[in-house]
């Protein structure tokens, strides 16, 4: 067996293998022996089967299934051995010879492949990036201290109906004239936001009302769905479209929501042990966790701005011609027509040198990422995601469920952790980047960065 490299220019060679008659011949033979042992067929003994038959029934396949193999260990061997860093994978010529498995017993290969670029990065003092640090404005702190009033508020019983009221009673259907029908539709605790109520004219009615009033309702024009009607009524949605719309509300409870004063029970809920005492403290604290969460954005705007900035001043020269080839030998489907090649490919190139300036930054530099720090990723998005969902702040679930969830959505899948991985290794990239260069910073308007980002 012999492998020779070729080079055509610094950014493409050619592998050429050639496989004697001594580097397959005992393989194969190994290989029908395995199929006699287990070959079973009429008129012969299991394992007596003549070899002759055998290499007759399963020669041929046996042949390309090893030298295939052969040649898929020769070429992974070499490249690992002569260290050549390549792009992608390497692919068969394009003047590679006919192959005929039927009376060749040596056999000529010829493989491309793309080499990694040699590229030189320059990150110094000199070097400068736009780095933007959003302002927390009045109106922003207003919002954050009333989700925190909102996150410790709680339901109080209340007299009477207002418009921010919740009730509870029984609701039974009635006929035209308001008589309740015997077996008709009806529901104990009925759970009705007043704030829901659709019509004006029906919310009136509410407004006011006190304990055990009855309330007379078109239940059709009193809310905007049949699936809010199901849900009062607690019967399937199916039903509602021929349901007849008279019945009556018995209220049994009223109750209003009531924000949480800010008071020092509340600052002691929010950041407790920090023994803050004044509204002045509060707000300063909370303004300072709020730049904790916009520092976050800044820096993946950051991350943005540094992978343009490098991209930019960096000459990454690659096999271009090679990797259109090797992107239509890849596309199994048959999906990549040559315009969709022609129109993507320059985003793939220019994805594919962002991924060789992290790869020299992480090799050069020694940046490595461990499997707790993926762990508390997937902690951290798993929290990002609850606090979306719910308009919570950092820190109001406890971290032994967050684990639990952060392993069921992201911990336990294979490709969502290597995900995990690429992003923790980006974001540690950019921090490295960060602490090399110069920042331009620019204070900014959450308004206006958010318009910026929206532009990317």
């Amino acid at each position: 067996m012999e492998i020779i490299k070729e080079q055509i220019d610094q950014l493409n060679a050619t592998l050429k293998i050639q496989l004697k008659d001594e580097d397959i011949s005992p393989k194969v033979e190994t290989s029908l022996s395995d199929y006699r042992k287990k070959a079973q067929l009429k008129g012969f003994r299991p394992g007596k089967v003549p070899m002759g038959l055998i290499k007759k029934m399963y020669g041929k396949s046996v042949m390309y299934e090893e030298v295939n193999k052969l040649v898929s260990e020769t070429l992974t061997n070499y490249l690992s051995d002569e260290k050549l860093e390549v792009i992608g994978e390497p692919i068969p010529s394009e003047n590679q010879e006919m192959i005929d498995f039927d009376t060749q017993k040596e056999f000529n290969f010829s493989f491309d492949i793309g080499l990694r670029p040699q590229i030189e990065i320059e990150l110094n003092k000199k070097v400068k990036c736009p780095y933007f640090d959003i302002l927390v404005d009045n109106e922003m702190l207003s919002k954050y201290v009333e989700s925190h009033t909102s996150r410790f508020g709680k339901l109080e019983t209340i007299d009477e109906v207002t418009v921010d009221a919740f009730i509870k009673g029984t609701i039974e259907q009635t006929d035209a004239e308001g008589n309740v029908i015997d077996g008709g539709l009806s529901k104990e605790e009925s759970s009705i936001s007043i704030d829901h109520i659709k019509d004006e004219e029906i919310r009136k009615t509410f407004i006011g009302a006190k304990r055990e009033d009855v309330i007379k309702i078109d239940i059709q024009k009193t809310f905007a769905s049949d699936s809010e009607i199901a849900m009062v009524l607690g019967v399937d949605k199916e039903l509602i479209e021929s349901l007849e719309p008279h019945f009556q509300y018995t209220i049994k409870e009223i109750t209003e929501f009531k924000k949480a004063e800010v008071n020092e029970d509340l600052f002691e809920k929010v950041f407790p042990g920090e023994e803050i005492k004044t509204e002045a403290e509060f707000n300063e604290k909370v303004k300072q966790s709020i730049k904790v969460m916009t520092a976050k954005d800044s820096d993946y705007k950051f991350m943005l701005d540094s992978r343009d900035m490098l991209l930019d001043k960096t000459n990454i020269p690659l096999p271009e011609e090679f990797l259109k080839r090797w992107l239509k030998l890849r596309d199994e489907k048959g999906e990549l027509t040559e315009e969709k090649l022609e129109k993507d490919f320059p985003l793939f190139m220019r994805d594919l040198k962002w991924q060789l300036i992290m790869g020299k930054l992480v090799k050069d530099n020694e940046i490595k990422v461990d499997q707790e720090e993926v762990k508390q990723l997937a902690i951290d998005l798993t929290e990002a995601q609850f606090q979306q969902y719910y308009g919570l702040p950092v820190g109001s679930f406890p971290r032994e469920q967050m684990e639990k969830y952060a392993t069921d959505l992201f911990l336990k899948k294979e490709e969502e952790v290597k995900k995990l991985y690429d992003k923790k290794y980006e974001d540690k990239v950019a921090e490295f980047i960060k602490e090399s260069i110069k920042l331009d910073v620019k204070e900014i308007s959450v308004e206006d960065f958010n318009k910026l980002l929206s532009e990317k």
